[in-house]
């Protein structure tokens, strides 16, 4: 199948700048990151089940120099939630000339090095740079898909995070 990767790139940063400031997406920088690919350009992406997973399914590793416009950018980021002590990893959206998109405290956009200097929540380990995954890679396997039945974006994520990580996810 034929993709057009600067078409779901656009859309996603599109959609990703249009949800600036929000914090509906709090503790959820993974479903941020898979919505604003995969609502506007009506596709289903699979990654791991938190930001963490998704950079060792995605061998991020092996891209670390400056991510490309659209690429899924990754962290280390160690902490609580959901009731669990993990590395849970943090993730953000290349929009361009280093530039991240994230869902942090509210979203927001930072350069990808000074995410690391972020303070994050209580108890949490500083953020430490892993990599990026490209747009190709982030899109294999994927399959069309209408979002219209799962409603508001924010409110099926925040379900999606109940349904993987118990009751404790409601309050994240």
């Amino acid at each position: 199948m034929e993709h057009d990767w600067q078409t779901y790139a656009d859309n996603a940063i599109t959609w990703a700048r249009g949800h600036l400031g929000s914090t509906a997406y709090t503790s959820r920088c993974l479903a941020f990151v898979e919505d604003a690919y995969e609502r506007p350009n009506h596709r289903e992406i699979f990654g791991g089940d938190f930001a963490r997973e998704s950079a060792e399914l995605y061998a991020v590793q092996d891209n670390t120099g400056v991510p490309p416009t659209g690429a899924f950018v990754f962290y280390d980021a160690s902490g609580e939630l959901f009731g669990q002590r993990r590395n849970w990893g943090h993730v953000g959206l290349c929009v361009g000339d280093g530039q991240v998109v994230h869902a942090w405290n509210q979203v927001r956009i930072d350069h990808y090095l000074g995410i690391e200097n972020l303070a994050g929540p209580p108890g949490w380990d500083a953020l430490r740079w892993l990599g990026w995954a490209p747009i190709e890679r982030i899109f294999r396997g994927s399959r069309p898909k209408d979002w219209t039945a799962t409603g508001d974006a924010a409110t099926a994520a925040r379900r999606a995070a109940m349904a993987r990580f118990g009751t404790g996810a409601e309050s994240a």
